[in-house]
């Protein structure tokens, strides 16, 4: 299960569906870079809801072909510059969505559902766009009551980054409970981790809730400050100078 992180980021194949964490959340940006290396196309890019650099790295890289997200953004530091150009120029299909619509149909992957009942899209532009979104009658309402049905998504990798995995594979997420969502949403998952501890994190009851197990990991990879220039909870804040240099235009391969 613990394998290189060149290892890890080659079962990622050509035309993949691929879900991502937000910036603040765990971010696998040492294997996004080598992800974008070793030159994967054609990705189904899901953000679980949004993304940042790790989106516009892989978008410059070409490896994204349809980009799935309610925001492609740095945040503070501006727009995303690779996002930005590729759908003005046309050369990525991009889905708009919506937080509670990514997160519900990741929702539904998890438990085995093919598509989840939505309200608060009904009237909005995201649904007139987004023909594979349906609206309904609520059939258990006898007075009009529509209601939006949104398809699960079921990705084929989720990927993240973590703090730390134990010697049999589990991983510490800490309230990132997001991370274990896409886990169980999507076939396989392959994490980065800073370290890999002897121990077991199921020993330890008052940290259990906040365990992916090793079920659901399908293989690891060792690599330290694998989030950087993002952080990771109680390990290492966001490096902001570095931020705002890949902002301003610096491609991402000089700044790190």
């Amino acid at each position: 299960m613990i394998e290189s992180l060149q290892e890890l980021v080659a079962r990622i194949f050509n035309g993949a569906k691929l879900v991502v964490p937000p910036d603040y959340s765990g971010v696998a940006v040492a294997a996004t870079r080598a992800l974008a290396e070793r030159g994967v196309k054609d990705l189904h890019l899901v953000a679980a809801p949004s993304s940042g650099i790790q989106a516009d790295l892989l978008i410059a890289a070409g490896c994204v072909c349809t980009m799935e997200a309610a925001a492609v953004t740095l945040g503070e530091f501006g727009t995303a510059p690779a996002f930005n150009a590729a759908v003005r120029n046309g050369t990525i299909r991009m889905l708009d969505s919506t937080c509670p619509a990514l997160h519900a149909q990741l929702n539904a992957a998890e438990k085995g559902l093919p598509f989840i009942p939505l309200r608060g899209l009904i009237g909005s532009d995201v649904l007139r766009h987004r023909t594979d979104w349906k609206t309904i009658q609520n059939p258990f309402s006898e007075q009009p009551d529509p209601i939006v049905l949104l398809p699960a998504i079921n990705p084929d990798f989720a990927l993240f980054h973590a703090a730390a995995a134990d010697r049999e594979g589990n991983i510490w997420v800490g309230r990132r409970q997001e991370l274990t969502v896409m886990a169980h949403a999507s076939r396989q998952t392959l994490v980065t981790v800073e370290r890999v501890l002897d121990t077991c994190f199921f020993d330890r009851e008052e940290i259990v809730a906040g365990v992916l197990p090793s079920l659901y990991v399908t293989a690891i990879a060792v690599a330290e400050r694998g989030a950087w220039p993002l952080g990771v909870d109680e390990e290492y804040a966001p490096d902001a100078e570095a931020q705002a240099r890949y902002a301003k235009g610096a491609l991402f391969m000089e700044t790190v």
